[in-house]
């Protein structure tokens, strides 16, 4: 590898949403500083299977009403 050019990789605490920490090697921010998540693969619907959806009267709402008249004709 070349000098000079590549970043500090470090130790880190990555923070899960349930408060877990893991210890990481990372290039992120500091030695010793911590990353709190968000989203983590303990509550995203991705690695879950559960899809949530909290729509009150947006863009879910606008569509059934605009292709309500749209489907299979009992």
């Amino acid at each position: 590898m070349k000098k000079d050019i590549h970043p500090e990789y470090h130790d880190i605490t990555v923070v899960m949403t349930d408060g877990t920490e893991l210890p990481m090697r990372s290039t992120y921010g500091s030695p010793g500083q911590s990353l709190r998540l968000d989203i983590d693969i303990k509550t995203h619907p991705a690695w879950t299977g559960v899809q949530r959806l909290n729509e009150s009267g947006g863009q879910v709402a606008k569509f059934n009403k605009r292709f309500a008249g749209l489907g299979i004709k009992k």
